[in-house]
This record gives C-alpha cells, structure tokens and sequence, in this order.
C-alpha cells in the first residue's frame, strides 16, 4: 500500500501518544546524519515535521525531521514496519 505524507504524520502521531520510544534508522546527507536501528523518543509531531531525541553518542541531540524522507526512504521508524 501506498502511503502519502498525511498517513506518515498520523501514524507517526499515533506512535508520539501511544508508545514514543521507538527505533529509527536515518541515512542524509544534509543534514549529515546516520543511524542505524538506534533508539529515539519522539517529542512532538507538527503539521510538517516531527522532532526526535536520540542518544547515539551518548549525548541526547534533538532532530528535526520530515515526513516525506519517511516516503523517500531516508528514514526508516522500524516500529512503522513497510512504509512504501
């Protein structure tokens, strides 16, 4: 099934007020960023983006991120399962 940005961000919502922690794995470029199935929580989901916390280097960064790089196969929440 086809999903489109709107699916994304309610699916994305839904896990912000069910269940926050959750597993990403995110491959950009601009910004650089690589993660690989390392966990996140989820601090809020906005009309175009949503913003996660993850702690990959021991130190907790906040990212601002897009739905539609969940569409383009940049970002993966492995608790979403297939997305395209």
């Amino acid at each position: 099934m086809e999903m489109d940005v709107n699916m994304v961000r309610e699916r994305i919502k839904t896990l912000y007020e069910t269940a926050p922690q959750v597993n990403v794995n995110v491959s950009q470029s601009r910004p650089k960023l690589s993660l690989r199935n390392d966990p996140a929580t989820i601090l809020g989901v906005y009309t175009n983006v949503f913003r996660l916390e993850e702690r990959s280097t021991g130190i907790p960064r906040c990212h601002t991120l897009q739905y539609k790089d969940i569409l383009m196969g940049q970002i993966q929440i492995v608790e979403l399962g297939e997305t395209g």
